[in-house]
């Protein structure tokens, strides 16, 4: 069944007369200063789309974007301290096709797991950039098999999501709309999900599976999908048996979770918070644009039609260990808003 909804505002409390405060998103206990273009990118990098974030155990975060075409350097990896200085960056090789990032640690070690939509992989580097290993095509996979010398059908993975128990599923977010599903050594498990509207008979269908999120809240783990082509959240349990479906999103793209709070980066200009029992708590940052309006600011070149307080296309959003959210949008010269918790 859906979570239930409320209707939530969109709350934001404006600066003093001088315009000299930052605005404030929120209400109650979640309320977050707004801290527009966060991070300073050195001169010789030039963000392309923003799509995924990161944070290690030191507090850096990390920020996956698609490299401008007026970029000096290539590097789609940029990595800053919890202050927002320039720390390091590597990464030319996903340059265009960056697209999700996923941080754990393992043992006494952290590694990230990209996600590229472009060259169809999907590799396992330590925060140095170092290989551990890299999967391509999942021809393994039923759904996948080339007959004959025939194509396989699409593969063009999104993100991925890693279980406690070192598993991981692989979203085939703009390819076939697919869950792949793998051992901690990147052998294959299984496939689930496929084109469908995730309804009725079809539950456990899915289209664009954007992203994916082992929820560990409960005592049983379930895999939570942004199924971003029907608007809503789906999960499912760790062998890919369909569940349920939450609403309360447009087009949801990413979801992170802190102390039992969900957050959801939603593309239709909003990010979303939900309680431990995937109650809407409020949207943050809700522009309301219509396509036209967003698609238009999503293609500027100029940072100042970018209005404080008011997102455009939220990619990617996490809590950091203090509860301050990052996000970054699908904006053609990329931004990270840091909404610092008050």
């Amino acid at each position: 069944m859906a979570g239930a909804v409320v209707a939530v505002p969109f709350f934001i409390r404006a600066g003093d007369k001088a315009g000299t405060k930052l605005p404030i998103v929120g209400e109650g206990e979640h309320q977050y200063e707004w801290i527009q273009n966060w991070g300073e990118l050195p001169s010789n990098i030039k963000y392309g789309n923003c799509h995924a974030l990161a944070e290690d155990s030191q507090g850096n975060i990390y920020v996956l974007h698609t490299v401008n075409k007026d970029s000096q350097k290539d590097d789609s990896i940029v990595v800053f301290d919890d202050k927002g200085k320039f720390v390091k960056s590597w990464g030319w090789q996903f340059k265009r096709g960056a697209h999700g990032l996923h941080l754990r640690k393992e043992g006494g070690a952290e590694y990230l797991y990209i996600s590229d939509s472009q060259h169809r992989i999907v590799t396992k580097r330590t925060l140095k950039g170092e290989e551990v290993w890299t999967i391509g095509y999942p021809t393994e996979a039923k759904p996948y098999q080339i007959v004959g010398g025939a194509q396989g059908i699409s593969y063009r993975p999104t993100n991925v999501a890693v279980a406690p128990n070192g598993d991981f599923y692989v979203a085939d977010g703009y390819g076939s709309s697919y869950i792949n599903h793998y051992d901690k050594d990147a052998h294959y498990k299984g496939t689930f999900g496929g084109k469908g509207t995730g309804t009725g008979k079809e539950l456990g269908s899915l289209s664009t599976p954007h992203a994916a999120m082992v929820d560990t809240r409960a005592e049983t783990p379930v895999l939570m999908v942004t199924d971003r082509g029907n608007g809503r959240l789906q999960r499912f349990d760790l062998d890919g048996k369909a569940i349920d479906t939450i609403s309360g999103t447009i087009l949801p793209c990413f979801l992170h979770e802190r102390k039992g709070v969900v957050v959801v980066a939603d593309l239709a200009s909003r990010i979303s918070l939900f309680d431990k029992n995937n109650q809407l708590i409020m949207h943050l940052g809700d522009a309301k644009y219509t396509d036209e309006q967003r698609g238009k600011i999503r293609a500027t070149d100029n940072r100042a039609d970018f209005e404080p307080g008011k997102f455009v296309a939220p990619h990617s959003a996490i809590f950091d260990h203090a509860g301050n959210i990052f996000v970054c949008e699908f904006v053609e010269i990329g931004r990270v808003v840091k909404l610092r918790k008050v």
